[in-house]
């Protein structure tokens, strides 16, 4: 997969960019805030309003929501990172495992994957985090353990179809073992479809930890998104006339979701041409070349041959 064809694609690369700026927020959040503390309770005046000082305004504990916004990026994009990694390997292992050898392995290991996939979701992961406990850690397990089974079911899919081709059945024929099969022949053939669902496993993270942060099943005294809408939820900040406490990371939960999307959609339609859309460019060309070919002499006598050799079908079939 070449990264030209990443950059000519338009949603991919308004994903990238909107990514890559969520990256350097996170990983440099000292170059757009000069406040390095932004967790410490009344450093500010209580629930003032937008100003040079203070772009969105003070929380209902005295801290700064711009620099809470800043520093919480970091935390919101390590889960979803990492989640999405361990989610993707697990599905890659399990699904393409599944596909490739078959018989009882296959249908144990498709039988796991569905009953996983039909489980509900959200319900499982508010009873897992709540008995298993509040950290970073459990949080990116409970992801990790209810969001492998969609991409190892569609995973497992394209490598059934792969299974019996020539390039396969020569490897094994080579006498290469399982493992090398797997890892360096039917793989390398995935590698979008992988991509896209690394990609998802990430948005689902970002989702789904912000959620569980939100109704206080996370770690209440980290800095994140997740952490800041519940903070402004209980201190009931709408009523308080401080919608900017919410509006804020809301809006920066949505412009990272929007990146993973926007990054999945494309990888999705490079590795599948089908779901390419169809520019007003290439028809126009698409147009013009099919009227040159209707315009050639020759390609004009050819359709009026082929037309005639179509009513002679036509007119031994009614004889018949």
């Amino acid at each position: 997969m070449k990264f030209a064809s990443l950059v000519n694609n338009r949603k991919a690369l308004a994903g990238l960019i909107l990514f890559a700026l969520t990256v350097l927020v996170a990983a440099f959040p000292g170059l757009f805030t000069t406040d390095h503390s932004p967790g410490i309770i009344g450093t500010y005046p209580i629930n003032l309003g937008p100003s040079t000082g203070h772009l969105l305004g003070t929380t209902s504990y005295g801290q700064d929501i711009y620099s809470e916004l800043i520093y919480g990026a970091r935390q919101v994009l390590e889960i979803a990172l990492i989640a999405g990694a361990c989610a993707t390997v697990l599905s890659v292992l399990i699904g393409i495992t599944a596909a490739y050898v078959g018989g009882i392995v296959d249908e144990l290991l498709s039988l796991l994957t569905n009953v996983v996939l039909i489980l509900p979701t959200f319900p499982l992961m508010i009873i897992l985090a709540k008995y298993a406990g509040q950290s970073n850690a459990v949080m990116i397990i409970v992801l990790v353990v209810t969001g492998w089974s969609y991409g190892a079911n569609q995973l497992r899919a394209q490598a059934l179809s792969l299974r019996d081709r020539d390039f396969l059945e020569a490897a094994r024929v080579r006498g290469e073992r399982r493992l090398y099969v797997i890892l360096f022949e039917m793989m390398p053939t995935m590698t979008s479809l992988i991509v896209a669902n690394f990609l998802g496993s990430a948005l689902y993270s970002v989702l789904a930890s912000s959620g569980l942060q939100f109704i206080g099943l996370g770690n209440t005294s980290s800095m994140s998104w997740g952490t800041m809408l519940y903070n402004a939820d209980q201190m009931e900040a709408l009523q308080s006339g401080n919608a900017l406490w919410i509006i804020a990371p809301g809006l920066a939960i949505a412009v990272l979701s929007a990146a993973f999307a926007l990054m999945n959609y494309a990888f999705d339609e490079i590795g599948n041409p089908a779901l390419r859309p169809v520019r007003r460019k290439d028809l126009r060309k698409a147009r013009k070349s099919a009227r040159a070919e209707f315009a050639d002499p020759a390609n004009a006598e050819n359709a009026e041959n082929s037309e005639k050799g179509a009513g002679d079908v036509e007119v031994l079939a009614d004889a018949s």
